[in-house]
């Protein structure tokens, strides 16, 4: 960084930069405590000690809460930098012995994956290391997952995009051909084969949709149809995927998602499958992490255990 160790100051300690790079990100003193589990006064005391070290107020309030300074927020980064190498200097190289350690894997996923991915997820890392602890979080509107990884708060993401952020490391799990059902008995089911579905019927039959995943993203479905200049007729939006196959099943509804999760369903539910008249892209699947994690033994062995699992999905 250019710095000598003389220039900087004597009571700047790397707890104190901790503290700075929560505030900045954070930008709630309450949040800060809880998460270094410390007294509130003790982190508005570092606040104070750290305008006096910088000459900065690094936190102002603003409409809707703190917010950083000019200042503060180029403080960001320095910061970040100097806990990653801190870390880095001290990671044991030591292998990772799964049945041995006790560990908290956080995987964050949407709920429209294939319905037996997870299960298997969950059974291999169970088997592999049994004293460990899974947390599988949601993956909606308002998570910011970029930061959650680049923060260390989550271990891996699983979606799909039709282009993953190029900063993140990723691999490819699996694809998902995308195919439309709707409920068996329905009068335009009992009329139409599984293979008559015309382009004028699917974009008119009214649709079940999932609602965001993110502000301002349509979905790979809708957005392939806008591309080409087409847009289907949208009745229901649901945030909750895993009870759409059962809105169908009471309605005229169209659900248009990957084959592999609808076979889990077609076997207890009245659901006629059609092939999408439309030629859509299949659903591509992909394990994302960020670069702090990627050399560490623990997460590499946990990477291992996403991609068997989605190489023990039925063949589609």
């Amino acid at each position: 960084m250019g710095y000598a160790m003389s220039s900087l100051p004597k009571n700047l300690d790397l707890h104190l930069i901790r503290i700075l790079y929560l505030l900045l990100v954070e930008k709630n003193v309450s949040r800060v405590a809880l998460k270094l589990n410390q007294p509130q006064p003790s982190i508005s005391a570092s606040l104070r000690k750290l305008r006096e070290l910088t000459g900065d107020p690094l936190l102002v309030r603003g409409a809707r809460g703190m917010v950083p300074t000019q200042h503060g927020e180029s403080l960001l980064k320095p910061a970040k930098r100097i806990l990653d190498e801190t870390e880095n200097l001290f990671i044991k190289k030591t292998p990772f012995v799964p049945q041995e350690e006790a560990r908290t894997f956080n995987i964050a996923a949407p709920d429209y994956l294939d319905t037996q991915f997870l299960p298997n997820v969950v059974c291999l890392l169970r088997r592999g290391s049994p004293m460990s602890r899974i947390v599988i979080h949601s993956l909606g509107p308002g998570i910011d997952y970029v930061r959650l990884l680049s923060d260390g708060d989550m271990d891996l993401v699983i979606a799909n995009w039709e282009e993953p952020p190029e900063h993140l490391h990723m691999s490819k799990l699996f694809e998902d051909p995308i195919v439309c059902a709707m409920n068996a008995n329905s009068p335009y089911a009992r009329r139409t084969e599984s293979d008559a579905m015309t382009v004028e019927d699917y974009l008119s039959l009214p649709h079940v949709a999932p609602s965001q995943l993110l502000p301002g993203y349509h979905g790979v479905v809708d957005a392939f149809l806008e591309r080409q200049g087409l847009r289907r007729n949208v009745a229901v939006e649901s945030a909750y995927f895993g009870l759409i196959p059962y809105m169908v099943t009471q309605s005229d509804l169209v659900l248009t998602t990957g084959r592999q999760f609808l076979r889990f369903h077609e076997k207890s539910l009245p659901l006629k499958t059609y092939t999408v008249p439309i030629k859509f892209p299949p659903l591509r699947f992909y394990q994302l992490w960020h670069e702090r994690v990627h050399s560490a033994p623990e997460h590499k062995w946990l990477r291992d255990q996403v991609s068997a699992a989605a190489k023990a999905l039925l063949p589609k």
